[in-house]
């Protein structure tokens, strides 16, 4: 199912402001560029009020980078940074050797503002159309930018800590923005989500006819939840959660294989999931996102002529062996596409030498993963299988969605509040826990505790968006985090420690704001 359709897209350059200058830009007090001048917008138009919002969802969508996502993931011991090659700062990234001269440092800082700053401008369009046509729906929408405002403000904080709230439009104002502390943005996210949340369509994403997979108040709800996670404020995020459960309109996809895979978009368990389509035509215009960099090198896929990937993002083997501890053969399976090498570096372990006898470098789906030079495995939570391709559509994992908030996620969070002294009449921690493990194939537990909630959540949200990452830095585990690998130095270890929870402010950025400036030097 796709948001926008072409004849949207094409609307859409009629009434978008094109931000071309960021808190990036080298100019930051120039007019922007090729904003249409307003005069050209007939804002009597009342149906024509949900333009700046498809906008926003589309700036939102394509506007995430390749690259964005795996830096802020790439440090949690469920995964790794494929091997030397051309991206080493990358490499070295997950490695906690950190160069705030590295392209992908700026680029995620960069495109996430860039996004907040066309939320602005969404709203400053939806209240043109408010104010000259009267449609009732301007409140819902601005909601919605308020969310993805949200999210992307999470995401900065918990990628450098104290981070700048943009409180305008004008790139130029964050020359004077002060600096927010961590906590501060974490509040602000959930003060923001409280404001949204009574004006937002009480429903499943997957059920709204205006937008398809838009947000709801259960998106605001979990990344409300979430952040108050981050301020170990475990019974708002118990309280949160419980909305989501007791609504009775979520559950979990039955199938974990293709939960990741086209069958599973929008379903039933998708709080939140960026959307992409080829519109299942061969040529023509598309959205996707660039899965390339997750996907194995090389491979002989079942459907000739569909392309490998670029082999930079890795299950970690401390992960593979951590589920096969468990016998959790199902989210194993679905989450690891494995090399005759590194079936072969698994079993090299002793305790490990007999393996289960699916594991192959086949999959499921008959794509045969072959040995590469950058990792022994790739990560199945972001592969495609090439008969689910649009014919004629080669490049990896073309047009498929990127899940962001899961329901799963939020049964576990809610668990975790639980487990921390939070109380809730919805859901307990243990049945929270048990219906997670339920659809993967595992027996019931009774009498969790914390440990039992971080390894279920190790388990279901491996590689997903640093989950892990951000949970052991949460309770100070800072010894999961330094872990050994093939890769590593004759120290054997990967050196955490509390200095290596955020990174350093990109030199771009700190170059040009001087209260950034100022706070890095503190």
């Amino acid at each position: 199912m796709k948001l926008i359709n072409i004849d949207i897209i094409k609307k859409l350059a009629l009434i978008l402001v094109v931000l071309t200058a960021v808190s990036c830009h080298d100019n930051l007090d120039e007019p922007f560029e090729n904003r249409v001048p307003t005069e050209d917008v007939d804002y009597t138009v009342s149906q024509d009020m949900i333009l700046p919002l498809y906008g926003a969802y589309s700036e939102f969508y394509m506007k995430r980078g390749w690259e964005g996502i795996p830096l802020m993931s790439v440090r949690g011991d469920d995964v790794n940074a494929g091997g030397y090659g051309d991206q080493q700062p990358f490499f070295m990234t997950d490695r906690y050797v950190y160069d705030q001269g590295f392209w992908m440092y700026n680029s995620l800082w960069q495109l996430e503002y860039t996004t907040i700053f066309r939320m602005f401008d969404a709203v400053e369009q939806i209240e043109l159309y408010r104010e000259h046509s009267g449609n009732p729906n301007a409140d819902q929408y601005i909601a919605e930018t308020k969310v993805i405002k949200g999210w992307l403000l999470r995401n900065l904080a918990l990628t450098w800590g104290d981070i700048l709230i943009p409180e305008t439009s004008d790139p130029a104002d964050m020359l004077l923005t002060d600096v927010s502390t961590y906590a501060e943005v974490m509040q602000y996210v959930s003060d923001l989500m409280d404001e949204a949340i009574p004006d937002l369509p009480d429903m499943l994403p997957a059920d709204r006819s205006d937008v398809p997979g838009g947000v709801t108040r259960y998106t605001a709800l979990a990344i409300k939840a979430m952040v108050n996670l981050e301020l170990k404020e475990y019974q708002k995020v118990a309280d949160a959660t419980s909305l989501i459960i007791a609504s009775g309109k979520f559950s979990l996809y039955d199938d974990y294989y293709n939960l990741f895979k086209k069958p599973g978009e929008l379903s039933s368990e998708s709080l939140l999931e960026l959307q992409f389509s080829d519109y299942n035509q061969s040529t023509g215009p598309q959205e996707t996102y660039l899965f390339g960099f997750y996907g194995p090198q090389t491979w002989t896929p079942k459907v000739e002529g569909a392309q490998a990937g670029w082999g930079f993002y890795e299950p970690s083997v401390k992960w593979i062996k951590f589920m096969l501890d468990r016998d959790d053969n199902t989210r194993l399976q679905t989450s690891v596409l494995f090399t005759n090498k590194g079936i072969n570096e698994i079993k090299a372990d002793p305790a490990y030498a007999t393996l289960p006898a699916w594991i192959s470098n086949a999959t499921p789906s008959g794509d045969i993963i072959q040995d590469y030079p950058r990792a022994n495995f790739a990560s199945g939570k972001h592969y495609l299988p090439t008969d689910q391709l649009t014919p004629g559509r080669n490049n990896y994992g073309n047009g498929k969605n990127y899940s962001l908030i899961r329901y799963a996620e939020v049964l576990l969070i809610h668990a975790e509040a639980l487990v921390n002294g939070a109380s809730s009449s919805a859901m307990t921690a243990d049945a929270a826990l048990n219906e997670v493990r339920r659809r993967a194939g595992l027996d019931a537990i009774s009498g969790a505790g914390l440990q039992e909630v971080l390894d279920e959540k190790f388990a279901e949200l491996a590689m997903e968006h640093g989950a892990r990452f951000y949970d052991m830095v949460r309770y100070s585990r800072y010894d999961e985090l330094s872990y050994s690998d093939r890769y590593d130095d004759s120290d054997g270890v990967r050196a955490f420690n509390a200095d290596k929870v955020f990174l350093p402010y990109p030199l771009a950025q700190l170059d040009q704001l001087p209260n950034l400036k100022a706070h890095a030097n503190n």
